[in-house]
């Protein structure tokens, strides 16, 4: 098994206490922490695992997205396969920010339940550092599930703070990808082991932010 410092667990296992439906924040948590995950070409996926930080190559003048579903985050990358998402990174942050981080979301299209009109959107988009998007969750097929999964786009101070301030470390769980996702091709689901993911407990102002209040 892998040395990651990741708790692994059983995908068959985890997928029975899962939620099969609603918008839920699954992510690998504990007091004091939260791992998201990105994908990067090599120059800045390896600066990033080597120093503990994003630097060298890494843009902080664009968005940045970032995961706390694995199995999302391989459904994009294609298990690190595709073309400049072939380091796969783990990063462990600071709970308080990600907490922060969920509160200050907008979500990346118009919620009329959220906003009066679309001026109004528009000025709460252009006043927060953090764009909002609920995708499909998927499995490890690829295949879209019930389940809505959460990503969120980081810019301006937000993303600054993210790229050093706000990390406790960071991994390269490529090696660990790519080695469950053969064990997934020849033993099919009972034979993969993920991160293990629990349903997040979101702050009140989250639980506004994010729309998980509603269905």
């Amino acid at each position: 098994m892998s040395s990651s410092r990741l708790a692994l667990e059983s995908y068959a296992e985890q997928q029975r206490r899962w939620p099969r439906a609603g918008r839920h924040v699954m992510a690998q948590f504990d007091d004091a922490s939260v791992v998201v995950y990105q994908a990067y070409r090599p120059a800045i996926g390896h600066f990033a695992a080597t120093h503990g930080y994003f630097g060298g190559e890494f843009s902080l003048g664009r968005m940045s997205w970032v995961k706390p579903n694995f199995l999302w985050m391989m459904f994009r990358s294609g298990w690190g396969t595709k073309e400049g998402q072939e380091v796969v990174l783990a990063v462990w942050l600071r709970r308080a920010a990600f907490d922060a981080i969920l509160e200050a979301a907008v979500p990346s299209t118009f919620w009329p339940h959220r906003h009066a009109d679309h001026a109004a959107w528009q000025a709460a988009v252009a006043g927060s550092d953090v764009r909002l998007q609920w995708d499909p969750d998927h499995g490890p097929s690829g295949a879209p599930v019930e389940r809505r999964a959460v990503q969120l786009g980081l810019r301006g101070a937000t993303l600054r703070s993210y790229a050093k301030d706000w990390i406790l470390g960071i991994e390269d769980v490529s090696d660990l990808c790519r080695a469950q996702h053969a064990r997934w091709r020849e033993g099919g689901d009972a034979a993969l082991v993920t991160p293990r993911e629990d349903v997040y407990p979101l702050t009140p102002a989250a639980t506004v932010a994010l729309g998980t209040d509603e269905r």
